[in-house]
């Protein structure tokens, strides 16, 4: 009888929908949060010896609860990162992932719009609203002294066609106005200069 009464629930609609509801939503792929306080570096620590990786996420409902409980970059100390990169691939430049990739860098006008880009950022990422999305590693909140940015992480640095196109969409998304500037790892790994390659 029970089994009856179950079959006949899941023909309504409205049961249905409200099943269906109960579902979490996959995302295409998985992402995972990174944290780096470097404002007390330890004497001779290497780069990267304070980067800890937090959660990983692979559905919606996840990325809200995780989004609701952490801290806004706005929030960080100063020279803290916050970041959030395709699971398996690490936020440095050593990564195969990253090694010959660069990043789009957008300058924040305060900290309420870090905070704003940071979650139109992320939302872009995990809703996978960039033609190129297997070319985007992930997304970096730098909290600086003299001024927050934020910036975007790509694979393949050389492919100017492709980071163009990263580059108008995630300044769309954004809504950034001010001029957008595309380095390359390997420069900034090379001389920590700040070379200029592409801007939007």
């Amino acid at each position: 009888m029970a089994t009856e009464v179950a079959a006949a629930v899941l023909e309504i609609p409205e049961a249905q929908e409200a099943v269906a509801e109960k579902q979490p939503h996959k995302l295409e792929r998985m992402w995972t949060f990174w944290y780096d306080n470097q404002s007390k570096p330890k004497q001779g620590a290497a780069w990267g010896s304070s980067l800890r990786k937090g959660y990983t996420f692979g559905t919606v409902e996840e990325f809200w609860c995780l989004y609701d409980q952490i801290i806004q970059p706005s929030k960080l100390p100063g020279n803290a990162d916050f970041h959030l990169f395709r699971a398996g691939v690490e936020p440095k430049w050593e990564d195969p992932e990253c090694a010959v990739g660069g990043k789009w860098t957008a300058n924040s006008t305060g900290k309420a719009n870090l905070d704003k880009m940071w979650l139109e950022s992320l939302m872009a990422l995990i809703g996978e609203q960039f033609d190129e999305a297997d070319e985007i590693c992930g997304v970096v909140a730098s909290v600086r002294q003299r001024q927050d940015k934020i910036s975007l992480w790509t694979k393949t640095a050389s492919n100017e066609a492709v980071q163009m196109g990263i580059g108008r969409k995630w300044k769309e998304i954004i809504d950034f106005n001010d001029k957008m500037s595309y380095n390359f790892h390997d420069d900034s790994k090379r001389d920590r200069s700040t070379k200029i390659r592409y801007n939007v």
